[in-house]
């Protein structure tokens, strides 16, 4: 690709500012707010990996709804739970019993390279040990070609578990006897059945199969956002051609610890109609309380789409060159839209969180990405400003937009490959002040579609 027209440009890079108001949107092990330091200061911080997956299932449940430039399309599900899905495919259409197809579906999967639970936990016995990114439509597929080699597999099916059965029974007793001896390796966990046994392998039609229907295929969100499985050594992988970067406030970091209580319902009705002093004064004080950590803050963020990625992933899944071109055109303008709309659902109900929108998203073309995080190295003071310079920023908001699109300004006058930009706002206020900088560096446009060139 050449840099003549911004469609030409192999790289679109999108910053935004969000400031957010009382929210928890991720939390660390200990159920705190996730912070970085950075320029000397405390930042919150919003992983990658919740903005990332927000933005997948806000375009996933459009386009099966039929909403949106990738309306009817096919996505990706991730999840360990392709055996259940199966096996209840099974069960719903080809009228299997339920136990049957459940076992049959475990065994196919797990034939085929992917790792299970251990059989003797009920909870994880039909869940693979990683998450697998793969069509939604998989389950269907796979549970379509056990129906049409039912007969066959079947058979299989009860041997492989027998067999399964029987390793597990020698291996178990292989480690009591270790451990009678003193050698101590009785002491050591015992390796997955399948691995030390000879079980009877997957017929090489359905082990096909099942490759086929977990491979990538035309799903336009495992093209834009990866995947990795290691599992199976001939499942192809896909790199992602969309690059994330961290969210984190431009000024310190502000957190309050809100304190709550919670009323119980039953015991103020009881006291509400007590007949007597001494009921109406039983069990006082709240249901529950505790304490829940909150963050407010002017958040900036960043992404690139790999256009010459894209298209390459979706070529590779069996796109024609064509197929390819109009699929990514549709899932560029569905990623920015998810890019700007979608936010991670944690505490939604409780903060309202899911409601927000930018203060502003710069978005422009290149023939590498770029990261303005450096425009916020030194954290925003947001002490108002004083005529002898001795005062603040003011709000982090007007502010932060102020130093990103200098930094654009001054970034892409020495940056030929930079050849377009826009600017979007959802805030009247930075509205106004747009109109005031000068030189942006970007022209401003009104709806998220128009940020794509």
């Amino acid at each position: 690709m050449t840099s003549n027209s911004p469609a030409d440009s192999q790289f679109l890079s999108l910053h935004l500012l969000e400031t957010l108001v009382a929210v928890l949107p991720v939390r660390d092990e200990n159920g705190s707010p996730k912070s970085i330091v950075y320029g000397g200061a405390e930042r919150h911080m919003i992983t990658s990996q919740a903005r990332r997956r927000a933005e997948r299932v806000h375009a996933r449940d459009r386009a099966n709804a039929g909403v949106g430039a990738l309306a009817g399309r096919s996505t990706g599900t991730r999840t360990r739970e392709w055996a259940l899905i199966t096996g209840r495919e099974l069960e719903e259409t080809h009228g299997w019993d339920r136990e049957e197809a459940i076992r049959t579906a475990r065994a196919v999967i797990e034939a085929t390279g992917l790792k299970f639970g251990e059989l003797s936990k009920k909870t994880v016995a039909n869940l693979t040990k990683v998450l697998l990114f793969a069509p939604s439509d998989a389950g269907k597929r796979i549970a379509a070609h056990i129906q049409e080699e039912a007969e066959e597999l079947r058979s299989w099916t009860e041997e492989y578990l027998a067999a399964q059965a029987a390793a597990a029974k020698k291996s178990k007793k292989g480690g009591r006897k270790a451990a009678d001896t003193g050698t101590g390796e009785g002491d050591e966990p015992v390796e997955d059945a399948a691995a030390d046994s000879k079980l009877p392998p997957l017929p090489s039609g359905t082990r096909a199969a099942v490759l086929t229907a977990l491979a990538p295929r035309d799903a336009i969100d495992i093209a834009l956002y990866g995947r990795f499985l290691a599992e199976i050594a001939d499942s192809p992988n896909v790199d992602g051609a969309v690059q994330s970067s961290h969210a984190f406030t431009v000024h310190e970091a502000e957190q309050v610890d809100d304190f709550y209580a919670a009323a119980d319902d039953a015991k103020l009705n009881r006291k509400k109609n007590a007949l007597d002093f001494l009921d109406a004064a039983d069990d006082a004080g709240a249901g529950m309380t505790g304490y829940q950590s909150l963050i407010t803050g002017t958040f900036y963020r960043h992404a690139v789409l790999d256009r010459v990625r894209l298209r390459n992933n979706l070529r590779a899944a069996g796109m024609s060159i064509e197929e390819a071109e109009e699929a990514s055109v549709a899932a560029e303008e569905e990623f920015v839209n998810a890019f700007v709309d979608a936010f991670p659902e944690a505490k939604r109900n409780s903060t309202a969180s899911t409601g927000s929108l930018p203060v502003l998203v710069l978005a422009f073309e290149g023939e590498r990405p770029y990261n303005y995080a450096a425009a916020f190295q030194t954290p925003i003071d947001e002490r108002p400003p004083t005529k002898d310079d001795n005062g603040g920023d003011g709000p982090a908001g007007p502010a932060a937009v102020r130093r990103l699109l200098e930094h654009h300004a001054f970034v892409s006058a020495r940056r030929p490959d930079i050849v377009s930009g826009r600017v979007l706002t959802y805030d009247p206020q930075i509205a106004k002040l747009l109109t005031t900088l000068g030189d942006l560096g970007a022209t401003p446009v009104t709806t998220a579609k128009e940020l794509t060139a």
